[in-house]
C-alpha cells in the first residue's frame, strides 16, 4: 500500500503503527501563486518556483527537486495494490487532492486500486482543523474506513482543478453555484472560501485581509496570535505561517500601507523560527481605518499583483471581485460600490 498524506505531522503518526505500507507526504501549496493544469512541465514548474521562492521564500531549486522526488515515487504508483489518500475539509488540502485526482485520472489504473480519506469533523474535538490534531490512537480509529475511489470522484476532481488553474473564474462560479459536487464533499465550501480571498466590492480587501485588520481595530497587536486567530476563524483555509506572513507584508507595504510594522525588520522565512515576531506588533495606520470603514479601496490606493489559482489579478483595473452580500464573485472594477 501507499499512502499519500498532506503533511510531516500525519506522516509521522501514521508511521507509529498505524497503518501498512509506504507513506508519501505530497508537499505544495496550491492555494499560494500560479497553477496550471500541468504542473510538471517544466516551464510552468519553473514560473511556480520563482514565485513561490519570491513570495513566501521557499528555494526554488529545493521546490523543484521535492517536485521531481515525490512525482518519480507517484509515477510508480502500478507497484502498489492499493493507494489511499489522506485529506480534511480545507482549501490546502482539497486543492491539493482535486490535482492529485486529476493525475489519476488520466493514467490506467490497472490492478492498483485508489482510495479516499476525507474528514471535516473528529468526535470529541469541537474545531476540527485538520488530521494533524488527532493521537496516534485517533488516527487508528480511522485506519481501514477510507472508500474507494470511483469514475465520479476522478471527473470532479478533474473538473475542479482545471476550473481552479483557469485564468477566468466563470467556470469555478459556475460549478460551485450550479454542478453537483457532492461526490467530493467538502469541496463547494473550500473553494467558495478561495473565491472569498478575492478583492471585495466594498473595500478591495479578501476575506484574510479583512479579518485581519478587524482584528488588529479589535485589539490584536501580535502577528504570533493574529495567525492564531486566523487560523481559527478561517480553518477552512488551512492556511500555513508562511502563506499568512506574506499577507502582513503586503498589507505593511505599499505607497499606502494599511498596517505600520513595529519591531521587525523582516518576517519569518522559510524554515526560520518564528520567535523573532514575539517581540513586534502591528497597528492600523490611516489609510488601514479608511479602507476598513469603506471609505477606501485597497486596490485603488496600492494597486495589486496577485494569483488567485489560475486568475492573475493585476494593476488598479480588475475583473473580478468578491461580492460578500450575493456570496459570489461579480465581473468589473467597482469601487465604494461603483462601476
Amino acid at each position: 500500500m501507499l499512502h499519500i498524506v498532506n503533511g510531516d505531522t500525519v506522516a509521522e503518526k501514521l508511521r507509529q503503527g498505524v497503518v501498512q505500507g509506504d507513506i508519501l507526504v505530497w508537499r505544495e501549496v496550491y492555494p499560494e501563486g500560479p497553477v496550471f493544469i500541468d504542473s510538471a512541465e517544466e516551464t510552468n514548474r519553473s514560473v511556480r518556483a520563482r514565485y513561490l521562492e519570491q513570495a513566501i521564500g521557499i528555494p526554488s531549486a529545493e521546490f523543484i527537486r521535492l517536485s521531481e522526488e515525490q512525482e518519480k515515487v507517484r509515477a510508480d504508483f502500478r507497484k502498489y495494490e492499493e493507494i489511499v489518500l489522506w485529506f480534511e475539509h480545507d482549501l490546502f488540502d482539497q486543492t491539493m487532492l482535486c490535482c492529485l485526482l486529476h493525475w489519476f485520472a488520466q493514467q490506467s489504473l490497472g490492478a492498483t486500486k485508489l482510495s479516499l480519506l476525507c474528514i471535516g469533523a473528529f468526535p470529541g474535538i469541537e474545531l476540527f482543523r485538520g488530521l494533524g490534531q488527532l493521537s496516534v490512537n485517533q488516527m487508528a480509529t480511522l485506519s481501514g474506513t477510507w472508500q474507494a475511489i470511483g469514475k465520479e470522484q476522478l471527473e470532479l476532481g478533474t473538473i475542479v482543478w482545471e476550473a481552479y488553474c483557469a485564468p477566468d473564474p466563470g467556470k469555478l462560479v459556475q460549478l460551485l453555484e450550479e454542478g453537483d459536487t457532492s461526490g467530493l464533499p467538502y469541496v463547494r465550501d473550500a473553494f467558495r472560501l478561495h473565491l472569498s480571498r478575492f478583492p471585495s466590492t466594498r473595500n478591495g480587501l479578501g476575506i484574510v485581509e479583512q479579518t485581519t485588520l478587524e482584528m488588529v481595530r479589535d485589539g490584536t497587536t501580535s502577528p504570533l496570535d493574529l495567525f492564531g486567530h486566523i487560523g481559527n476563524q478561517l480553518h477552512g483555509l488551512g492556511m500555513g505561517d508562511l502563506q499568512y506572513w506574506h499577507r502582513l507584508a503586503k498589507l505593511s507595504q505599499g505607497p499606502h500601507s494599511l498596517l505600520k510594522l513595529e519591531g521587525l525588520s523582516a518576517f519569518p522565512g522559510y524554515k526560520d523560527p518564528a520567535s523573532s515576531l514575539r517581540q513586534s506588533t502591528v497597528a492600523l495606520t490611516e489609510a488601514g481605518r479608511k479602507v476598513l470603514d469603506g471609505e477606501e479601496d485597497w486596490i485603488a490606493l496600492n494597486g495589486i499583483d496577485e494569483w488567485y489559482g489560475g486568475v492573475h489579478l493585476q494593476g488598479r483595473s480588475i475583473p473580478w471581485r468578491w461580492d460578500a452580500s450575493q456570496n459570489t464573485l461579480v465581473p468589473g472594477t467597482i469601487v465604494n460600490g461603483q462601476h
